[in-house]
């Protein structure tokens, strides 16, 4: 083969380790922040444990406020709050804080609260992010309290589209954290229904990321080894929350997931925006439930891969064993098999795969799939039809 020109991104610098929140107070000043803000969403903000981290910051002698109107399917009205905010304290950063909603809306905080275009205007198309003033962006930090989307490792923030549903990617390189503090402590509270939809998200992104059909082996063998700590620790953690090996392996997997998928996404998320958007449906739940389905659909060009990645996991019988791992997963931690289970019927399935055949992450799946096959994907994952 012919090695392509790519240019390839991993500059945030992750402390990780359980009990590092403690250190948020350093990494706000060494970033050169005085008054962050603080963004979270609502139910955490209202936590003991928010409370706390807040009130050290504080004690450490920042000026911080905390900004919590930010929807579990964001929407721009959220960010505009969160500009709001920003301007109105005077504040020189963003902490970040959450799932991701929380962290997304912290970063396109950040970015709009110094610019002049509208937050749509810079939506990952083409060279749309060149729009924006760079020299504007404030500086951030984020905190994951999931283990899934590893928003603290990426460059776009997902959007609902106020008038289409759609979900838009909001898109620029310097909205990547500088610093990201991954502490298992932060999220042995999540129960086990959202710790298994959040985990089946980030596992989508490491299977799409290593079946994306582009040059990228950096991304590739991150992909696989997120894999690994999927197999070893996501049932443990669904299992045992207070599992703080489960949970760090979990919390690791996440961001290798966010870091590989600067290769491609696929079809998954191709199908799981528009759902998100047009039912207001948890995303990793989604993904959870479309991955099989999509894996399945792909088989003629993804086989050998997965072979090898099967191989690699201690999986036996190449594809037809890493479908089957993939159905017992989803069974062992309480995943549904259909979108009919979450309240999804097949009455808006043409609108579905209209938006999905128009998503960015469709470009990267291994098969360009038709308008009329994302229907007919769609509706087999309505249906449960395997």
């Amino acid at each position: 083969m012919t090695i392509p020109h790519r240019n390839l991104n991993y500059p945030t610098a992750i402390k990780f380790g359980a009990g590092r929140i403690k250190e948020l107070a350093d990494h706000c000043r060494a970033g050169g922040m005085a008054r962050p803000l603080f963004v979270t969403d609502p139910g955490l903000a209202a936590m003991p444990m928010v409370l706390a981290i807040v009130d050290d910051l504080r004690r450490a002698g920042l000026g911080v406020a905390v900004f919590s109107e930010v929807r579990a399917n964001p929407v721009e009205a959220n960010v505009r709050a969160g500009v709001r905010a920003y301007q109105a304290g005077a504040h020189d950063g963003v902490v970040a804080f959450g799932g991701g909603s929380g962290l997304d809306v912290g970063k396109l905080v950040a970015l709009m609260q110094g610019q002049t275009v509208s937050l749509f205007d810079l939506e990952d198309v083409d060279d749309w992010w060149t729009r924006a003033d760079a020299s504007k962006i404030a500086p951030i930090i984020a905190v994951p309290t999931t283990a899934g989307t590893g928003s603290e490792v990426g460059r776009a923030g997902v959007i609902t589209h106020p008038t289409t549903h759609e979900k838009k990617i909001i898109f620029h390189p310097a909205i990547m954290p500088r610093t990201a503090i991954l502490d298992p402590e932060l999220t042995v509270g999540l129960p086990p229904r959202l710790t298994a939809a959040t985990g089946m998200d980030a596992m989508a992104h490491l299977v799409e990321a290593y079946c994306a059909p582009f040059y990228h082996p950096l991304a590739a063998g991150v992909a696989l080894e997120g894999l690994r700590l999927i197999k070893e620790n996501l049932a443990r953690a669904v299992r045992k929350g207070t599992d703080l090996d489960a949970r760090g392996n979990m919390l690791m997997a996440s961001t290798m997931g966010a870091t590989a998928f600067q290769r491609g996404l696929g079809a998954i998320h191709a199908l799981s925006h528009p759902l998100g958007g047009l039912y207001d449906a948890h995303h990793g739940t989604l993904n959870g439930i479309i991955m099989p389905y999509v894996v399945k659909a792909n088989r003629r060009k993804i086989e050998r891969d997965i072979d090898r990645a099967a191989a690699y996991l201690g999986i036996k019988g190449g594809f037809d064993g890493f479908l089957r791992w993939i159905l017992a997963l989803r069974k062992e931690t309480g995943i549904p098999h259909t979108l009919a289970e979450i309240g999804i019927d097949t009455s808006r399935l043409d609108e579905v795969a209209a938006m999905a055949i128009k998503d960015p992450s469709a470009g990267g799946n291994p098969i360009a799939f038709t308008e009329n096959q994302y229907r007919l994907l769609a509706k087999r994952c309505v249906m449960g039809e395997m």
